[in-house]
């Protein structure tokens, strides 16, 4: 009987393919091991194994795979049962969540070499011009050569014209090569020649170093450190310690009186010992005792807890019972800044028991982590990381914390698949019968509901440790300071007030204001021209340090120009602000304090976060500016003021989230504020001081908050009492896609009646050069979300059989609000 395999490729095709395999391969396969196998004409990909089986396929006849290249699976069976699930909830393939859990270095690729042919045509090789003469004449010298060296000799991108014509005289031939991309990390080590290890034998060769005083000085110095450390020597640490120059060491290795040989090392190490956790206070330990019992019952429970109220603490209890049984931790970060705080902490206790995953480290770093998870070292014990940690190939999976819950950092928006990975962890917890804890001060609003209607357990934290105060916070109404002239560029007298008392106590403050860059807008003063990106229907923000105009969509920059480019006249004139022009009215203001800001396009970089976090937490900084990262989680024990310096953007933003996200976002900033022993102060600028959310904010009221939301919602029909899929479609020409859109919402009214909203234009309606129409459904709880996901799969199928209609992209977000 044939063997056959079916692959799972990462490629957006809902199916599988089948490829044929030997009886010996059938046997030694397993699912989950990564094969090489040939897709299309020429093109290798990386697939891994889904199944074997003895069916051949119906419509083409199997191709046999490439190469094996795992001995054992590089994904598990629970992995693969929460990849399918993320795949038939979020609507997209398997082969793009594969895509976007793996690293990337283990989807090898194949790579085309260019080779010469042995039996030439002379009468050809005489006829060669300019480049397909300067390729062959290489290909003499150096066979085979690969795409990207052509293009270097020839000084082109594009060099697929030069190749055919050589394939065309039949001079050349071309072939697919898969290569490998992670490289494990090698380290040099040293170590004396075994036959000098006697007593007798050391002492002869020590006396005939004498005159070689430098080698003798580095055979000294390495029993020195072997007696210090206790450890194998590094090369480099020997090299280092004596600061003798290469040669010497070569000259010793030369004489084979030393040795080297490699140890495979990771290139992430968390040091760190491990310590006995801090005694939680009498609230602590209440709240622990909620959650664990709430553990016993019901699997996801929310805590509920204010800020600076020791919610690590309780983690770091709950995080030692769960190792302690030989399980591992998942801790989510809705944001990599937090991670070098938290690291700080958890290692204090853990040691080197800590491993991180976010997008900042590199492939290699990545597949390091994803190994060590799979062979279940020690090191791999506690994950921290961003929501692509619930992607990872967990063995024995026992408590999953996901701190900041309410974050929107948790949605994946592009590319697919478009997962929540609050939502991922509970039910990758479920699979492995695991606990999951739901932290945050101000719960999402779905979270709280799924508490009211008993889902969830809850436990609350009301209580901010070593029993500080809840920070003041004061509304400064700037309409009022507008029309008495109280303002200062952007600064209240009152705000500017209260920086002034904190910087003369030596304390440090946070300013927030949700927009990066300068400037959003950019206008004539004269004509009311305003620079637009020409890619996206959007104005361009304005940076003043590199003197540059950028697209926040697309990346587009231009130079800013000196006179407007519409009437000529040099009267351009900026609207709104961001933080770099908020860090540059400060250091007009308070010339002697030392500023910095954090946002996007300062922390960029590996170390980015760090460096500022760091720098902030040193006192080296007095004051902060920057943009939401700030507010997620951070901790500084100096910090006694916390000012937003618009709070009215956030409230009139055109969505029905818009005030539970402004609170959420109030209340995170100001929990900044006094997080020691000294009561902390907040500053909110707003037009409207009476807006029903600030009051809320001002009492820490989120009980209130969440009736007034919830109430709305009913009376609209919103999440959490219906669910939502988005349909957006994009494409390059606009008749296309209005055309697209019309016949799509009909055909969906067809199904749905009346809980189909659009089609409409989005407030960015053209992105990239792509046109864009959005369709809401709004699907009842009590209506199937399995068959009306079918209707819309069905949908999609007779939109994409429309040869008018094939071009324009079809993308479906599942749950896009969250």
């Amino acid at each position: 009987m044939p063997n056959f395999i079916d692959v799972l490729l990462p490629i957006p095709l809902q199916k599988l393919f089948t490829y044929s395999v030997t009886a010996a391969e059938s046997d030694f396969l397993k699912p989950g091991v990564r094969v090489a196998v040939p897709f299309g004409k020429s093109k290798i990909y990386t697939g891994l194994v889904y199944q074997k089986h003895q069916n051949p396929p119906q419509a083409y006849e199997a191709k046999e795979i490439y190469q094996i290249l795992d001995e054992t699976p590089i994904i598990t069976e629970r992995q693969l049962k929460n990849w399918e699930w993320i795949a038939n909830y979020y609507m997209c393939t398997l082969g793009e969540v594969l895509r976007a859990a793996i690293p990337s270095s283990f989807l090898l690729e194949s790579e085309t070499l260019v080779i010469k042919k042995e039996s030439l045509n002379d009468t050809a090789v005489d006829e060669l011009q300019d480049d397909t003469y300067l390729v062959f004449e290489a290909l003499q010298q150096q066979s085979p050569l690969r795409v990207h060296e052509i293009s270097n000799i020839l000084g082109k991108k594009n060099v697929h014209k030069v190749l055919d014509d050589l394939l065309q005289q039949n001079l050349i031939e071309v072939k697919e090569e898969v290569f490998e991309r992670y490289k494990p990390k090698m380290v040099k080590y040293v170590k004396l020649n075994p036959d000098f290890e006697d007593d007798e034998a050391l002492s002869h060769l020590l006396k005939d170093l004498q005159r070689a005083k430098k080698q003798h000085q580095v055979v000294l110095q390495y029993f020195n450190l072997k007696i210090q450390t206790k450890k194998p020597i590094k090369l480099a640490d020997l090299k280092e310690s004596t600061q003798v120059s290469g040669g010497v060491i070569k000259a010793l290795l030369d004489k084979n009186i030393l040795m080297t040989y490699d140890i495979q090392e990771d290139r992430v190490h968390i040091d760190g010992a491990v310590n006995q956790l801090k005694t939680l206070n009498p609230y602590q330990a209440e709240a622990l005792k909620k959650i664990t019992q709430n553990f016993k019952t019901t699997h996801p429970v929310l805590f509920q807890g204010v800020t600076s109220s020791g919610k690590t603490e309780i983690y770091a209890h709950l995080i030692k019972e769960t190792i302690s049984q030989g399980r591992q931790v998942l801790y989510l970060l809705p944001e990599i800044a937090l991670t070098t705080q938290i690291i700080n902490r958890l290692k204090f206790y853990f040691g080197d028991n800590i491993s991180v995953f976010h997008s900042k480290y590199s492939l290699n770093e990545r597949v390091e982590v994803w190994y060590n998870l799979l062979r279940q070292k020690s090191k791999a014990q506690v994950i921290l990381g961003a929501r692509s940690s619930v992607l990872l190939p967990f063995t024995n999976l026992g408590l999953i914390i996901v701190d900041e819950e309410h974050e929107s950092s948790y949605k994946q928006f592009d590319p697919a698949p478009r997962y929540h990975a609050r939502d991922v962890a509970i039910v990758l917890a479920k699979q492995h019968q695991a606990n999951v804890l739901l932290g945050s001060a101000t719960p999402s609003v779905e979270s709280y509901f799924n508490v009211q209607q008993n889902k969830y357990g809850f436990a609350k934290l009301d209580r901010r440790f070593n029993d500080v105060l809840m920070p003041e916070i004061e509304l400064i109404d700037i309409k009022e300071k507008h029309r008495k002239k109280r303002m200062n560029g952007h600064f209240s007298d009152r705000l500017i007030e209260m920086i002034q008392e904190v910087l003369q106590e030596k304390e440090q403050v946070i300013l927030f204001q949700n927009r990066r860059g300068y400037a959003p807008i950019i206008e004539c003063s004269t004509c009311g021209n305003a620079p637009q990106c020409p890619n996206c229907d959007v104005s361009l923000t304005y940076h003043k340090y590199n003197h540059n105009l950028k697209c926040h969509y697309c990346g587009y920059q231009s130079m800013m120009p000196e006179v407007c480019p519409a009437c000529k006249n040099p009267t351009l004139d900026s609207k709104g602000f961001g933080t770099e022009q908020i860090e540059l009215e400060l250091k007009d203001l308070f010339p002697e304090a030392k500023i910095g800001r954090m946002d996007l396009d300062t922390t960029r970089g590996k170390f980015g976060y760090e460096k500022i976090i760091d720098a902030f937490q040193s006192q080296e900084l007095d004051v902060l500016v920057g943009t939401q990262m700030l507010t997620k989680g951070l901790d500084f024990s100096k910090v006694s003021l916390v000012g937003v310096l618009n709070a009215d953007n956030m409230l009139n933003f055109p969505d029905f989230r818009a005030f539970e996200r402004s609170f959420q976002l109030l209340v995170q900033v100001s929990g900044r504020a006094g997080r020691d022993k000294k009561r902390g102060k907040v500053g909110i600028q707003t037009y409207n001081p009476y807006h029903q959310i600030l009051q809320q904010v001002t009492l820490n009221d989120y009980e209130s908050m969440f009736k007034d939301q919830i109430n709305e919602r009913y009376e609209f029909q919103y999440p959490p009492l219906t669910r939502m899929i988005k349909i957006t479609l994009k494409h390059k020409n606009y008749q296309k896609v209005d055309t697209a859109s019309v016949w799509l919402g009909k055909s969906l009214r067809n199904s749905f009646g009346d809980l189909i909203l659009g089609p409409t234009s989005p407030a960015v309606s053209r992105i990239r050069n792509l046109y864009l129409k959005t369709i809401l459904i709004k699907l009842p709880r009590n209506k199937s979300i399995q068959e009306s996901k079918a209707i819309i799969q069905n949908i999609k199928i007779t939109f994409s059989s429309i040869s008018e209609f094939r071009s324009v992209r079809f993308v479906i977000d599942v749950d896009y609000y969250a």
